[in-house]
């Protein structure tokens, strides 16, 4: 019997190997022809998400609220290879997350994907002190563009919605304008740094693909272990 186990190791290794092969060639393109709208996406977190996406085998309507912007964008990751659509979007304007919704209605056939990005950034300070324009851009505005792309993901059997926010919402911190804050922000991370835009992408993307289909509701964290709870 001894003998028998040796022999099966290297199959078994041989098999595992394999499996792994396959599901990897199975997942390489995880969001294959879904369509994407990604908000404030010309730069920073919004940027690093419409590129993960695509580079996952979505079709990526980015957009901004300024025409260069948008222009930029699309021209970078259209040069990386990838399928990325723009239009400018100011998501407080009925009339713009209209168009948005329809640039990619009218040019890939429907949506799949809607991350809500856009925020006016940052507010510091106490929270009776929040302007209309705030409260305008963060909360109603994501409301509304959700409401907008709800039907067309109807159509088509599905959807995903993913809305990024501030860790700030847990744990409230200065603006940090100095090495000395810098420093003592950080040291409360279980990862001793500040994240990078690309940080958020994975999850945004995972979220959106089907091996996340069980999860909804759900907040997660990407936040370098700072604590993160009410």
């Amino acid at each position: 019997m001894q003998k028998a186990g040796l022999l099966l190791r290297p199959c078994a290794r041989t098999w595992k190997s394999v499996r792994m092969a396959s599901s990897a060639v199975a997942r390489r393109n995880p969001l294959e022809n879904k369509v994407a709208l990604v908000t404030a996406s010309t730069d920073g977190i919004g940027f690093a998400i419409a590129r993960r996406l695509a580079q996952d085998g979505a079709h990526v309507v980015v957009s901004s609220r300024k025409q260069q912007n948008v222009d930029r964008a699309v021209a970078m990751l259209r040069g990386e290879g990838l399928s990325v659509t723009g239009t400018v979007c100011h998501v407080g304007k009925g009339e713009d997350r209209e168009r948005l919704v329809a640039t990619a209605v009218n040019l890939h056939g429907g949506v799949d994907i809607l991350v809500s990005n856009a925020a006016v950034m940052p507010f510091f300070g106490n929270l009776m002190d929040v302007t209309e324009e705030i409260l305008d851009i963060n909360v109603k505005a994501t409301a509304l563009i959700t409401k907008a792309v709800v039907p067309e993901m109807e159509k088509r059997g599905g959807g995903s919605v993913v809305i990024v926010a501030s860790v700030g919402a847990y744990r409230p911190f200065p603006l940090w304008d100095d090495q000395e804050t810098l420093e003592s922000l950080k040291a409360t991370m279980q990862i001793k740094r500040i994240g990078k835009p690309e940080d958020c992408a994975g999850i945004v993307s995972f979220l959106c693909s089907e091996d996340a289909s069980y999860i909804t509701g759900e907040t997660v964290v990407v936040a370098g272990g700072m604590p993160s709870r009410l």
